[in-house]
């Protein structure tokens, strides 16, 4: 039995949030390098261009690559071998307190979501998913969600007649209908199987996904090469303005689901889709 002591995940999940909150992540750089190499539009180059300068300036001054500095999300995978001293949940949002804090992140989360509305002025609680692994360690991916991106995601419990053209036109629309508003070009997370709970979480994780990432399923390696492609010739383009990258991956994580359903989720992140891992 190993044993790890809340603040240990305290300091943990403060600095991965101060880390994505300030510079793209190194994949995200990379494909955005090439997309303005790859994009037609001159508009599109010139804001994916801006984009890019505003990431080197981040990195140097610290400060954040977006004002909206998102919703705290987490997955962690505890080790069934790990006692952890003191309160997990508690730890965890000590740490996003801490960083939003230390940062001077902007703070977003409100505490009752239809009436008072009254910001929590520290950005938590965070939502925390936990799963038992086997092993001792502790594995933390965290998300830094804006809402411009997450108030355009969608999701449909369509039949199983539906099949790949159906899937494929769901994701394609959901894209269309966001148009500007999730900072483009994006990161789609496509969830599909599961229930009406789970799949909007399949999608979630599949945006954490490197974005060089494909699916190890040759079938749905191919639905993410297939939408990715259907979605850069919407012509939405880098900042909404038009072009030929409106999207830089297509992330899609299946599950088991029942006999008569086919649930499918569409989670959109912006440019930026903070996000970054930790194992303790």
């Amino acid at each position: 039995m190993r044993i790890i002591d809340a603040k240990t995940i305290t300091d943990a999940v403060r600095q991965i949030f101060l880390d994505i909150s300030c510079k793209l992540a190194d994949d995200v750089a990379t494909a955005m390098e090439s997309a303005w190499q790859q994009e037609k539009s001159q508009r599109g180059k010139t804001i994916l261009r801006q984009l890019l300068d505003n990431d080197r300036i981040c990195r140097k001054t610290g400060d954040c690559v977006c004002q909206d500095t998102g919703m705290s999300i987490l997955f962690v995978e505890v080790g069934q071998d790990v006692h952890i001293e003191g309160n997990f949940e508690e730890a965890v949002n000590q740490g996003v307190r801490e960083a939003y804090t230390a940062g001077y992140l902007r703070k977003s989360i409100v505490e009752d979501p239809l009436y008072e509305r009254k910001n929590t002025e520290d950005n938590t609680p965070a939502i925390i998913h936990t799963r038992l692994v086997q092993g001792d360690q502790i594995r933390i991916e965290a998300l830094a969600k804006g809402f411009g991106s997450e108030n355009m995601s969608a999701i449909r419990m369509m039949a199983p007649s539906a099949g790949e053209a159906g899937v494929l036109d769901f994701i394609v629309q959901t894209v269309k209908k966001a148009g500007a508003n999730p900072c483009p070009p994006i990161v789609v997370g496509v969830g599909i199987g599961g229930d009406f709970e789970s799949v909007a979480g399949l999608a979630k994780r599949a945006t954490l996904r490197s974005v060089f990432s494909r699916s190890p399923d040759e079938r749905y390696k191919q639905l993410e090469i297939k939408a990715l492609q259907l979605i850069n010739k919407t012509g939405i383009g880098p900042g909404g303005l038009g072009g030929t990258v409106t999207a830089l991956a297509v992330n899609v994580e299946q599950a088991p689901t029942h006999i008569a359903g086919l649930p499918v989720a569409v989670n959109i992140s912006c440019h930026a889709v903070r996000h970054g891992s930790v194992v303790i």
